[in-house]
């Protein structure tokens, strides 16, 4: 993926960020694992969240989990407004994610993730909808 094709995109979860990256290449959005990880774990403190992903990262890894193999690292700007090397996954990856997480928050995240229209696939779907139904009217 060439730099100057990312197009990022980000939405809110309960006030939270979400960063994702497109990629025009292989037609798909990648999410940030990080936001994806502080929104289902409810924490706002980078160095929680990135040690927690590291432990998860090896619990997976540990069970053979296909997971950690479908990251991929893009660079994104980080809260000091420099850019850096973050995991991220597709859709199907968050999806896979999320599961690994217990209770109602992956469920009401997942909710909004796959059926939201302020989501960034909800948003994408949406755009995507009102283009076919302009080339039918035509």
């Amino acid at each position: 993926m060439k730099a100057e094709q990312l197009k990022i995109s980000i939405r809110f979860f309960n006030d939270r960020e979400v960063r994702a990256v497109w990629d025009d290449e292989h037609s798909k959005w990648w999410f940030s694992v990080l936001d994806i990880v502080g929104v289902l774990n409810e924490e706002a403190d980078y160095t929680k969240v990135r040690n927690y992903w590291k432990y998860l990262k090896a619990k997976l890894k540990k069970e053979n989990n296909q997971l950690v193999s479908a990251t991929t690292q893009l660079k994104l700007t980080a809260a000091d407004g420099k850019k850096y090397k973050t995991d991220m996954l597709d859709s199907e990856g968050i999806i896979e994610l999320s599961r690994s997480f217990p209770g109602k928050k992956a469920t009401k995240f997942l909710d909004w993730f796959l059926y939201s229209d302020t989501s960034i696939d909800g948003q994408s779907k949406k755009k995507a909808y009102a283009k076919s139904e302009r080339r039918a009217k035509s």
